[in-house]
């Protein structure tokens, strides 16, 4: 069975939302991560609906400043930027961290806002699905280091060759957020990973199911990490926690609580709980876990989710 590992989403919203803008905080947070023994390192990405650091630039930063976490996107949304340019920005951070990037990718939550967002950088919102996927397309054959040419619905080439080439071969392993029958098959066609964020774990499992036999007959087979995105807020009282996970996620989303938690992987309670609630996931298919705290004090609750949460779920899976 493949090892379970857990990244942490570094809070590059919650800073902002609090009018907070040194990022050596947020580099030091990927620093502490490693040293407490967590597998991953994320940075999100919303420009306009939910402004924030750019994660690329961010994660180039985290690469310096350590040697062993996976850095990855949560996610990303390529539909805003153009392929060429976004495959030599990937290619060069694959470079700097020593082949330690994951591209975490999406198409965009198809709400007013997000909408928004597209209107404002002049992208269409109906095609971000099929700009996702060409996107995915063009950045796997620049990644390939020879001079390739292409043509499709939104872009177009000839005889292009992006430098630096990524550190692997291939380029950086893709993973896409998705749900619903189109996007699992999505996952399963194009993706070497599935960062969802179903709201139960019944649901992760059929959904992991589904994507791990599509994903099986495929030409030829693929085989698709199933990886989980959640939002946890930790309290020796349930009923704090609460009140504390309401205050973070309306801010972050700038949505009803329960809005997000009918969508979303959202648990509030004590670090036992929530690693019960953590493990059911796991037990689910999940095998790398990226979490987001919602808390005021990052740094502490970074140590609580390495010293209380992660050890009990680790240990349930052995």
């Amino acid at each position: 069975m493949t090892t379970l590992k857990f990244g942490y989403l570094l809070p590059t919203r919650e800073l902002a939302v609090r009018d907070e803008h040194d990022l050596a905080p947020l580099v030091a947070q990927a620093r502490r991560a490693e040293q407490l023994g967590l597998d991953s390192v994320w940075a999100g990405d919303s420009p306009v609906t939910r402004p924030r650091a750019d994660p690329l630039l961010l994660l180039a930063a985290a690469a310096q400043a350590t040697e062993r976490v996976t850095l990855g996107t949560a996610v990303l949304l390529p539909a805003l930027r153009h392929p060429i340019l976004l495959a030599q920005q990937f290619a060069t951070l694959d470079r700097l961290s020593g082949g330690r990037l994951i591209a975490g990718l999406g198409g965009g939550f198809p709400n007013q806002a997000t909408r928004a967002q597209f209107a404002a950088l002049g992208v269409g919102f109906r095609s971000r699905m099929s700009r996702l996927e060409e996107s995915i397309h063009v950045m796997r054959r620049l990644w390939s280091g020879r001079t390739v040419s292409y043509k499709g619905d939104h872009f177009a080439f000839e005889d292009l060759r992006i430098a630096p080439s990524p550190s692997r071969s291939g380029g950086p392993p893709i993973w896409l957020a998705a749900s619903g029958a189109a996007g699992l098959r999505r996952v399963a066609r194009l993706a070497d990973g599935w960062l969802p964020y179903p709201p139960t774990a019944a649901t992760y499992a059929q959904e992991r199911e589904f994507v791990s036999s599509t994903a099986e007959q495929a030409a030829p087979p693929r085989a698709v990490t199933p990886a989980l995105y959640t939002t946890l807020c930790l309290d020796e009282d349930p009923e704090i926690a609460h009140r504390r996970l309401r205050t973070s996620v309306e801010s972050y989303y700038n949505a009803p609580l329960e809005f997000i938690t009918a969508l979303q992987a959202v648990f509030a309670g004590t670090p036992r709980q929530a690693a019960a609630w953590l493990s059911g996931y796991v037990e689910a298919g999940a095998r790398h876990v990226v979490i987001r705290l919602a808390t005021d004090d990052h740094a502490g609750g970074l140590e609580e989710l390495a010293e209380r949460v992660l050890p009990l779920v680790r240990a349930k899976d052995q």
